[in-house]
């Protein structure tokens, strides 16, 4: 039988305040276990929480940046159950009046069309512990524990792991860009809850859902997806019943195994959180926050396209970066040439931020430096290898690169006069690299131009010495 796959995500991201959600300690990672911890966040008795404005205005942007309709009101619930990872035996959580409904992740499908995938609701919640298990016995660190958490419920509206993928991508892309998140997937700022069923092609009602917990890495959710839906067409084929289940991914065994059959949520005993007030949204505070919202990266791409020129992948790759993209608009504008500017910032920047390990952030070249390095360039005031030895200076120190070229006297040397003695130079020098060319080595040329560059210290026109050249060979 052919069988369609219905693939859902709950995916909860780590929002970037400095303090945990209803208390005052501290979010940093990788802080000694136990370090960041109140009587608050550890459930103490008489403890009582305090709402952290910046997790609601963070999640408020992370639902304007995706199109969800912003509640004006809102309140926290109590999710009650026992797990070694939760000191208080229970969650702050957001049931049935979440922050943000409705929205949607555009992606390009299976089919190469591009289509949307709706988010049913965002709600706001705590994270819990980490739990640490050794030869013998376990640990559990609480820094964790009371950090923020968004959880973004996408409908049940993917088909396929590379789908699924395509959306947690542009998910990430979108919450980096609207700065409310690092989703840092190596320090679990991002994890998804997989939910996936199978049913007959043409079939309305959705098969038995399955749901795989807590995979935190792109290429794990490919993995388990692939092997859960070959896993569970065969159960099918064989008629073996799925039950509703949670499971979990072995990536060395590469197999999903059964943790827990599946809670509903009466088990949970939900109530209103007593100890906090509800959320009241204003349309003006809503407004006001949503003016500090960037340009959608998808958005963006088109634009880019359009206003600069460039291709379609150029944009791709410069968009996929707020900070890189910024980078490059600012020195596109400033230079006057989107096509230069995109060359420069996808082949020479991207390369030193790879052999430095720099992110671009941290350095010092600024997008006014890059613009005014290129303008100089498109001018012809100095040529390309003295733009790329300026560059690397420009990332590290910074500077005016109009100054520098004016102080070191690295000018390109345009004067034909000038150049033709070079030129002679390297002809008498070289007689049989000249035999070579006219004999009809091509190569010849290029290290006749090298030499007339070296004695003019680099300075020289590229163009111009190599059009001399042919025309002194011809």
């Amino acid at each position: 039988m052919d069988y369609e796959v219905v693939i859902g995500l709950e995916t909860h991201v780590q929002l970037k305040t400095r303090t945990k959600m209803f208390c005052g300690c501290g979010t940093s990672f990788g802080a000694p276990p136990n370090s960041h911890v109140c009587p608050v966040c550890l459930g103490y008795p008489g403890a009582l929480p305090s709402m952290n404005r910046e997790a609601i205005r963070y999640t408020v942007m992370a639902g304007l940046m995706l199109g969800c309709r912003i509640a004006g009101y809102a309140k926290f619930d109590r999710k009650n159950y026992f797990y070694p990872d939760s000191s208080k035996d229970y969650q702050i959580t957001q049931l049935d009046q979440p922050l943000c409904l409705g929205g949607g992740v555009e992606i390009s499908g299976e089919d190469g069309v591009r289509r949307t995938i709706r988010i049913h609701h965002i709600h706001l919640e705590e994270d819990v512990g980490k739990l640490t298990h050794r030869a013998g016995c376990s640990g559990v660190d609480f820094n964790r524990a009371g950090v923020p958490l968004m959880e973004i419920v996408s409908e049940p509206d993917l088909r396929s792991a590379d789908e699924a993928i395509a959306y947690l991508t542009a998910l990430r892309e979108m919450m980096i860009y609207a700065g409310v998140s690092e989703c840092n997937l190596e320090e679990g700022n991002m994890r998804s809850d997989v939910n996936i069923s199978i049913r007959p092609r043409g079939q309305q009602a959705y098969g038995t859902k399955i749901e795989i917990k807590n995979m935190n890495t792109f290429s794990g959710i490919h993995a388990a997806l692939l092997f859960e839906i070959e896993r569970q067409k065969s159960a099918a084929a064989a008629g073996q019943p799925l039950r509703q289940e949670t499971r979990r991914w072995d990536p060395e065994l590469g197999e999903t195994f059964v943790m827990r059959t599946k809670e509903n949520a009466d088990d949970y005993r939900y109530f209103p959180e007593p100890d906090l007030m509800p959320i009241a949204l204003s349309p003006e505070q809503v407004a006001a926050w949503a003016a500090d919202l960037p340009e959608a990266p998808a958005k963006r791409r088109t634009r880019m396209i359009a206003e600069y020129g460039i291709p379609e992948y150029d944009a791709g790759v410069l968009s996929a970066d707020r900070a890189l993209a910024d980078l490059f608009e600012a020195a596109a504008k400033r230079c006057g040439n989107g096509k230069l500017a995109s060359n420069w910032v996808m082949a020479e920047v991207l390369a030193l931020t790879a052999k430095t390990s720099v992110a671009l952030t941290d350095s010092a070249l600024t997008a006014e430096a890059l613009g005014d390095l290129l303008k100089l360039l498109a001018d012809k005031t100095i040529n390309g290898p003295t733009a790329k030895a300026l560059l690397p200076e420009l990332f590290e120190k910074g500077g005016d690169p109009a100054a520098i070229v004016r102080e070191r006297g690295l000018g390109q040397v345009s004067d034909a006069d000038a150049i033709e003695a070079f030129v002679d130079a390297a002809l008498a020098a070289n007689p049989k690299v000249v035999a070579d060319f006219k004999a009809g080595k091509q190569a010849a040329l290029g290290f006749l131009v090298g030499q007339v560059m070296k004695q003019s210290k680099g300075k020289a026109s590229p163009q111009l010495v190599q059009e001399m050249l042919r025309s002194r060979l011809a």
